[in-house]
């Protein structure tokens, strides 16, 4: 499996235990820490305004991955990677003990959060509140089979105090189930505070190809995408906020921050987009 690119928990059972794990291991080889040599025809990322759409996932207070708004009927659809927010045991399945702590695999319990375009240092700005996690839900390839061919993961939120879908507040962006690999996209993510003292969004447009060592993945080569980026979207025909484009994927790992990689939203997304969106409250 690809080293993930975010601080993994490998398991806990309150999210205060699972915002410890996750800031442990944030030098897990691989996961963004390591750095390839300049090329100057490969792009880096940069920071921006961020995307109203985009934000951090909070764990406890700590900030730990990217996630972003799906278009949904109900308007209460995020999307991240699975490993942010579900943990598996070391067999790639969600059936037994994490040898390395003991602990149940499963989803996140306790207070996770949403924050939409969330920036500045120390405790930051939140222009748009927080959104109360009310379900995670990831692909049965994540639980069960080969972890990181279906590590994405669709949650649901709760409304505002005013009784608002967090789609209403700032928008989302439309998923598409049936893309190629070949594809001219634009990225963003959230690196750690390590990284990114003033947890400024970063954002790379570039092309996509297979990843010819996981064929169901897609990879780009883009600098910039360290711990933290976990979880952010891969928009294709993205413009701006208000033409946010298609979302493709969810960045979920790669060897190094220059090159990182994606599952290609598939048949098998799409079957758990639909059953979320038909009412599936339960974490699953």
């Amino acid at each position: 499996m690809r080293t993930a690119r975010a601080p993994l928990a490998t398991a806990a059972t309150t999210i205060t235990a699972a915002a410890a794990a996750l800031a442990a291991i944030v030098g897990l080889t691989g996961c963004g820490g390591a750095s390839q040599a300049a090329d100057p025809a490969q792009p880096a990322a940069r920071h921006f305004e961020g995307l109203p759409f985009v934000g951090v996932l909070f764990a406890d207070g700590e900030h730990h991955c990217t996630a972003s708004v799906v278009d949904s009927p109900k308007g209460n659809m995020l999307v991240t990677a699975a490993h942010c927010v579900h943990f598996q045991d070391d067999e790639g399945e969600d059936d037994g003990k994490d040898s390395a702590d003991g602990e149940e695999p499963g989803p996140i319990t306790g207070d996770l959060q949403f924050a939409p375009r969330f920036s500045g240092a120390g405790e930051g700005t939140f222009p748009y509140g927080k959104w109360k996690v009310s379900g995670i839900h990831v692909p049965k390839a994540w639980r069960d089979e080969d972890g990181d061919r279906g590590d994405y993961a669709f949650l649901t939120v709760e409304p505002d105090a005013r009784g608002r879908s967090v789609q209403e507040v700032v928008g989302a962006a439309t998923p598409d189930f049936s893309s190629g690999p070949r594809r001219h996209v634009t990225v963003v993510g959230y690196p750690n505070e390590a990284y990114n003292p003033n947890n400024n969004p970063i954002t790379c447009t570039t092309d996509t190809e297979r990843d010819e060592d996981e064929p169901y993945m897609m990879q780009m080569r883009c600098g910039g995408f360290y711990d933290g980026t976990s979880g952010g979207p891969w928009l294709a025909d993205h413009h701006d906020a208000g033409r946010p484009g298609r979302l493709i994927g969810v960045l979920s790992g790669g060897d190094t921050d220059a090159e990182s990689t994606a599952v290609l939203f598939d048949g098998q997304a799409r079957e758990l987009y639909e059953r979320v969106v038909g009412g599936a409250a339960k974490s699953s």
